[in-house]
């Protein structure tokens, strides 16, 4: 059984602006100037693409046969910034983008999402090399990631944006996606009600969200929240950038 987050953004924001530390980002009152996002991706396919060596030679096979597979997984979870925080950390995992997906607005904004008007929710985009971590054990850390009981909320953090999701990309992960909610049921007292629903574009978020607690350990939020959800699992310490 998780314990359900008991501070918002929101609420950690106004905790630092009394104790003079207030957050880079905190949720709607975030004062920094968004930069510009990163392009937005739709679902391929497939999900594993294979780098094919055009001129294949004896002395480039090896570095070809060497050559990591990516495959993608997207997943809601509440607050974006402490899921990123732990699927950056697993091994096989090659890269985590925050972002927005399953809503009917394009180019959403932050502010624009947090009005829960655009039906977007708070994911994280996750490229991992399925040789090293399969998509069966992302799931199961996606259920030790967040409450999947709590509709439309974690913790203090309550609305749409924030509801409990797995967007796949295929018909293996949609069958994968409810067969770890079978697998997973019993671990909580109350119902599961993550979403299972086909991905659908996917709009990177601001900049300034990207690898948040890295560059922001020391901000309110990540230590009253993100800090103590890592020592908790507990979860890898993170390669160096």
């Amino acid at each position: 059984m998780h314990a359900p987050r008991t501070w918002s953004r929101a609420t950690v924001f106004l905790i630092g602006l009394v104790a003079g530390l207030t957050p880079a980002c905190s949720g709607p009152e975030r004062n920094a100037s968004p930069a510009p996002a990163p392009t937005a991706t739709t679902p391929s396919s497939t999900t594993t693409t294979t780098m094919p060596d055009p001129q294949p030679s004896p002395a480039a096979a090896p570095a070809h046969a060497a050559a990591a597979t990516r495959a993608v997984a997207t997943f809601g979870t509440g607050c974006f910034w402490c899921t990123e925080a732990v699927f950056e950390r697993l091994d096989g995992v090659l890269e985590v983008t925050s972002g927005y997906m399953g809503g009917t607005v394009e180019h959403p904004t932050y502010r624009q999402v947090c009005t829960g008007s655009t039906g977007h929710a708070e994911v994280v985009q996750i490229t991992f090399d399925p040789a090293r971590i399969g998509y069966d054990t992302l799931l199961d850390w996606f259920f030790k990631a967040h409450d999947p009981t709590t509709l439309n909320r974690q913790g203090a953090d309550e609305g749409t944006q924030y509801r409990s999701a797995i967007f796949c990309r295929d018909e293996a992960q949609q069958q994968a996606a409810r067969a770890a909610i079978t697998r997973h049921q019993p671990d909580f007292a109350q119902p599961i009600v993550t979403e299972v629903t086909a991905a659908s574009t996917f709009w990177p978020a601001e900049a300034y969200h990207q690898d948040y607690f890295r560059s922001n350990s020391q901000q309110p939020y990540c230590r009253a929240v993100i800090a103590p959800k890592l020592q908790k699992l507990p979860v890898p310490t993170p390669p160096a950038k």
